[in-house]
């Protein structure tokens, strides 16, 4: 069978009045006959490249305490090699910045992921394509509204003279400091989060959903399946895939929170809760300069995301079959 498809690749890439391309010519022959398709992606390719695979050359002050004026080679390397990982690690603050990131993160995935599901299922039951399109659309508008705007929004309703407080006086409530306190930060992040991203985030569901087979839905509404039995045992299933494969990628990016809104949401009264390892990378290496503790520290949370992505990954495969590689 290997050698009937060797055989194949050659006629397919045999071009009149030349030889058999084979090996590396074969391959320079493809990138040739499909040259407009790499220029598309060409865009893309130096966007990661200069971006994310050129900057990962600084990493290497994590292990070296850097100086400046001596640049990323000159400076000397760190004795013992981790002593910004270990200094980082017996850390007073290193329990207590790690058990806020996880802990908001996994807070946000619990509420945000399903509400997505949810949705694009709901949405996907409603037949009128007028009012279906409307609510599709009123719920996709607020990934638009930016981190700074958002953060504002929370602060006007929230305040003690905010639309919260003003709703609760209608009912004889003493006005709170909702902002003041550090029990409601996770709260007021995650939600207004969830407020903000369900939307965009189901949009790939309901692509999905837009795949099920109607003949599946017409088969079990002759069974006698109601609509609650047929998103169970049809729709459900049948996104299951997309479900595991973006649930891997999210929980990929347990630790990577958005440093813009925390920081923003971040005041003197409620450090202790809001503190995670984004704005403590920003404040040692914008406003302390200790470019070497902050690389490290930065490169221990990418480490992290890593060994996640690959075991979830693993364990996906084995119990569904559905992985990323």
């Amino acid at each position: 069978m290997e050698t009937e498809v060797k055989t194949r690749r050659k006629i397919q890439l045999r071009m009149p009045g030349r030889r058999t391309a084979t090996g590396k010519n074969a391959s320079l022959l493809l990138i040739k006959r499909n040259k407009v398709l790499y220029l598309f992606i060409l865009p893309a390719f130096l966007y990661f490249l200069i971006f994310s695979y050129v900057p990962m050359y600084g990493v290497q002050i994590a292990f070296k305490d850097f100086v400046a004026s001596k640049g990323f080679s000159g400076s000397p390397w760190a004795t013992p090699l981790l002593k910004h990982f270990y200094t980082f690690f017996s850390s007073v603050n290193f329990w207590g910045i790690l058990g806020n990131t996880l802990k908001l993160s996994l807070y946000y995935i619990a509420a945000s992921f399903p509400a997505a599901v949810i949705l694009a299922l709901m949405i996907n039951e409603v037949k009128n394509v007028h009012f279906k399109k409307a609510v599709q659309n009123i719920t996709y508008l607020p990934y638009f509204v930016s981190t700074v705007v958002l953060v504002g929004m929370i602060n006007l309703f929230f305040s003690y003279n905010g639309l919260a407080n003003n709703i609760g006086a209608l009912f004889g409530a003493e006005p709170q400091m909702f902002l003041m306190k550090d029990s409601l930060f996770d709260d007021l992040y995650v939600w207004s989060g969830v407020w903000q991203a369900t939307g965009y985030n189901a949009v790939v569901f309901i692509a999905a959903l837009a795949g099920v087979s109607p003949d599946l839905h017409e088969a079990a509404t002759i069974d006698g399946a109601t609509r609650f039995q047929r998103i169970i045992h049809i729709n459900i299933p049948a996104i299951m895939p997309t479900i595991i494969i973006m649930l891997i990628m999210t929980l990929g990016g347990v630790m990577n929170l958005s440093f813009e809104k925390v920081l923003l949401m971040q005041t003197d009264s409620n450090t202790a809760v809001s503190e995670v390892i984004s704005t403590y990378v920003y404040k040692l290496g914008i406003q302390k300069a200790q470019y070497s503790l902050s690389t490290a520290v930065g490169l221990f949370n990418n480490a992290i995301n890593l060994i996640l992505l690959v075991a979830v990954n693993k364990i996906s495969s084995k119990l569904s079959e559905t992985s990323l590689w």
